[in-house]
């Protein structure tokens, strides 16, 4: 027999003015590391084509990927921060998360292109200069070191800047490899290490561009933040909450990596009141879990067998 339920719809905004904060110096500081990979990747076109070394034109061509991957990552934080409307209710804070999967993909296909490379070169060695290499490479270390220093005082949650910093941490580690490789080309002569560092570097890249990966089509996908356990979260608000006597349809899941939101039904005892109990459970759930914005059904005991 099915009782009629009562329905009441609690809705509860978290401020979010630090987290606000956070992403304006975010957004400065990916401008600043955008602003210092591309001018150098002019400087590598420009000596690419000088030494007519095809290594420097196309770690250019690396650069280039990673001025647009921190192009990205820019926009995305600007998007971010637009209003909510009436086409994007939530507003537009997943852009974020999808330059990030956008640029975790990135990633892995620049590492894919590495590899190959990797194996013609192996084949069939080109002659290197060994000196100017050295000289560009020690150049784009520099550059690469002080985007990453920029980078890396960001928010640490911020899937957006994460995805950024791995470009500039590949770049970084292909730096360091070219300078090994130019060194060991000056004083052995032996071509091969170029491609086999190179190939290091990849294999580095390519295990943080499928994390990366991983997370942002998780959070794409409406995943629960992890760790999340309905059953405990039901069992909490049973013990510490009076009047509500079951959990159920509860759904937990992230904007971004920093944002979650949560909806759930509440069965409450006969003599609860309604009003009273969705602000104490809003104000627990908070507390709790960190959820901005929490929506709660209540309905009356002697429900229907959904109820557990």
């Amino acid at each position: 027999m099915k009782h009629s339920h009562d329905h009441h719809h609690g809705h509860h905004h978290g401020h979010h003015h630090g987290l606000e904060l956070h992403e304006g110096q975010n957004t400065g500081r990916l401008k600043a590391a955008f602003g210092l990979t591309a001018a150098f990747m002019l400087a590598e076109v420009v000596g690419g084509l000088w030494s007519g070394s095809l290594a420097l034109l196309a770690d250019a061509g690396h650069m280039l990927t990673d001025a647009a991957a921190l192009g990205l990552a820019v926009w995305a934080q600007v998007q971010a921060r637009r209003p909510a409307d009436a086409r994007r209710s939530y507003g537009y804070h997943r852009v974020q998360v999808l330059a990030a999967f956008v640029n975790g993909l990135a990633l892995c296909v620049i590492v894919a292109w590495i590899v190959a490379e990797a194996v013609q070169r192996l084949l069939d060695p080109p002659e290197v200069q060994g000196r100017i290499m050295l000289g560009i490479a020690i150049a784009g270390l520099v550059v690469n070191i002080a985007a990453f220093m920029v980078l890396q005082g960001g928010h640490r949650h911020d899937i957006n800047l994460r995805g950024a910093l791995l470009h500039v941490i590949g770049d970084l580690l292909g730096s360091v490899a070219a300078i090994a490789a130019s060194v060991v080309i000056l004083w052995t002569g032996w071509m091969p290490i170029d491609p086999l560092l190179s190939v290091l570097v990849a294999a580095l890249i390519l295990r943080s561009a499928w994390a990366l990966v991983r997370e942002s089509a998780h959070v794409l996908l409406e995943g629960t933040p992890e760790g999340f356990d309905s059953g405990a979260l039901a069992e909490g608000l049973k013990t510490d909450i009076p009047g509500v006597v079951g959990v159920h349809h509860v759904h937990h899941w992230m904007l971004t990596p920093d944002r979650s939101l949560m909806t759930l039904h509440a069965v409450l005892d006969t003599r609860a009141d309604d009003e009273n109990v969705v602000r104490e459970i809003q104000g627990w759930v908070r507390a709790h879990y960190q959820v901005g914005h929490v929506t709660v059904q209540t309905e009356r005991k002697l429900c229907a067998d959904e109820c557990r």
